[in-house]
């Protein structure tokens, strides 16, 4: 066991040996990735410690324990792409010792450790609202998996559905695909589709893990809505709906949909006149490239921006492939903003285009 502080004070990393003694692989939780390293800026400040002094000893965890072990070491890291606990992770799950000192930023031989904590600190994004949450629970203690389980994977028709939202003040969970959401849906219910990075963006965009959910899944998918749930501390889900949004339609119920076009369609209708976009990707990803005109509106934090959309007669909203723009249009839909056009594909298939003019230039402002 090496101790490796740095993400947090107790962070360790586990060095496995083969049978010769040799050193094998290295499990290095928190503190490297594959790509980035663990943010310092989540822990509990104690003793006035700040998130400089803790990039300050994941340097020297990173210098004195980690990159003197042998190049042919395997490294596998707790997280990958889509976890708030780094900020740049590579999709990949494992790699050589060797050639992340060869890539990632945060291992570069001749860094100082100025460089180091400037660099490892620029760009957070502020954490995820659950994180105290979970650290709480983690001190406290948390029921058991089989009892969330019992309650939440309980399937509830039409009619218990809508009367225990009502009784609850439940908040309705959509996890199926965009497109499906899109098609129909509950009036307010809130899209995360479990084909993304699910657990991640609940814990990001609802605020208190003690939130009553109600479900919405695809055939046999709501156990393992709850159990991802349950994994960042939301406990609270209290049913879904049995026979999903076609036993809801049945009912004789309300539903809403979210207008969605294909981006070639959205081309010629720009190239017609000026369209009000909002990117709702990470300001890093619209800082790389973006329309021309385009809005920074970051899904993590869209409610900032709802009188932007409000201002406008129709809002057209994208993100990078179809996923977050969903979410996004399904939380401003919530909020009363109902005037707004989904590009189907999100970036990707806007500059597939290769119609619609793009830039690189960003004012600091917008950052």
């Amino acid at each position: 066991m090496l101790h490796t502080p740095g993400h947090t004070l107790e962070s360790t990393t586990y060095l496995l040996k083969d049978e010769n003694g040799k050193d094998h692989a290295i499990f290095t939780g928190d503190t490297l990735f594959l790509g980035d390293v663990g943010r310092p800026d989540l822990a509990q400040k104690m003793d006035g410690i700040t998130q400089d002094d803790l990039a300050g000893m994941l340097y020297d965890s990173l210098r004195t324990k980690i990159m003197p072990l042998a190049d042919e070491v395997i490294v596998y890291p707790a997280h990958g792409a889509g976890s708030a606990c780094g900020k740049n992770m590579m999709k990949e799950t494992v790699d050589t010792l060797g050639n992340q000192k060869q890539m990632n930023y945060a291992l570069r031989a001749n860094m100082t450790k100025a460089e180091f904590i400037k660099e490892v600190t620029d760009g957070l994004l502020p954490p995820p609202t659950y994180f105290p949450a979970n650290v709480k629970l983690n001190q406290e203690g948390y029921q058991s998996i089989d009892t969330v389980l019992a309650t939440g994977a309980k399937p509830l028709n039409a009619e218990a559905f809508e009367l225990v939202a009502n009784r609850a003040e439940a908040l309705i969970l959509d996890t199926r695909q965009p497109q499906e959401f899109a098609k129909g849906h509950i009036p307010n219910a809130i899209f995360i589709g479990l084909n993304g990075s699910f657990a991640p963006w609940v814990g990001a965009l609802i605020a208190d893990i003690a939130t009553p959910i109600l479900l919405i899944t695809a055939p046999n998918k709501a156990e393992e809505a709850v159990t991802r749930l349950a994994r960042v501390g939301f406990d609270n889900t209290i049913g879904f709906l049995e026979g999903g949004m076609e036993a809801w339609k049945n009912a004789g119920n309300e539903i809403d949909t979210v207008t969605s076009i294909a981006a070639t369609e959205f081309a010629q209708r720009l190239s017609k006149e000026t369209l009000p976009v909002f990117d709702v990707r990470k300001p890093n990803e619209f800082a790389s490239m973006h329309m021309e005109g385009a809005n920074s509106t970051p899904l993590s934090s869209i409610n900032d921006f709802l009188s932007e959309f409000s201002q406008v007669n129709t809002a057209y909203v994208h993100c990078a492939g179809g996923y977050r723009s969903m979410i996004a249009a399904s939380i401003l839909k919530s909020r009363g903003i109902h005037h707004l056009v989904d590009v189907q594909g999100g970036f990707n298939a806007i500059k597939a285009t290769n119609t619609i003019p793009l830039t690189d230039f960003v004012c600091p402002s917008t950052l």
